[in-house]
């Protein structure tokens, strides 16, 4: 299975030689940029735009998110980040997103729902056949960081109407943001002075 591509971009930072090859062999047709740490990247490597961000947690701490080069937008690549483990995943998790987008039932556009849920389906079985582990967590962060992100353009970066649009606390919008390395840009209102 390759992930279909035309002109995708990955930056892979690992230091697992199973886990680079398994990426250089899925992502065939994807231009991908293996490097073996964030500190090891060169400067003008990262001027480069990436669609897609893929790091690993160092050893020992899994439960902990790796730092996101400065110099990465996470609101223009999609950043996938986790254990050596739950990386060997991701190969899979990009492939079922390049699939061609849902049909039309009956003529109409499929609501929302109906979807998510066939694009859902999809995913689960093609990480089920996988034996993968841990569906829930990796799926809620996929929707939720830009579900979060589009609420925020969408308020002009005010937290406060975003929160109210998305239903959360704003305390609870703010660690979410953190979490999910969401950049904030607040909509500038152009002033002008009359001397």
């Amino acid at each position: 299975m390759s992930v279909p591509s035309s002109g995708f971009s990955i930056l892979l930072v690992t230091a697992d030689a199973e886990l680079q090859a398994q990426f250089t062999s899925t992502c065939k047709n994807a231009v991908v940029t293996v490097a073996r740490d964030t500190a090891s990247l060169p400067k003008d490597l990262l001027k480069r735009p990436f669609d897609i961000v893929v790091l690993e947690s160092p050893p020992g701490q899994e439960h902990s998110q790796p730092a996101l080069p400065a110099q990465i937008d996470p609101s223009h690549t999609l950043v996938i980040m986790g254990s050596r483990a739950a990386l060997k995943r991701a190969p899979v998790l990009m492939y079922m997103m390049s699939q061609q987008p849902a049909q039309k039932a009956n003529g109409h556009d499929l609501s929302l729902e109906d979807y998510l849920d066939q694009k859902m389906g999809d995913f689960v079985k093609g990480m089920h056949n996988g034996a993968a582990k841990n569906l829930h967590p990796m799926l809620i962060s996929a929707v939720e960081r830009p579900l979060i992100s589009s609420a925020l353009r969408e308020t002009q970066g005010n937290q406060i109407q975003a929160a109210e649009l998305l239903g959360l606390n704003r305390n609870t919008l703010r660690k979410k943001i953190t979490d999910l390395h969401i950049p904030l840009k607040r909509g500038r209102i152009k002033s002008t002075r009359t001397a």
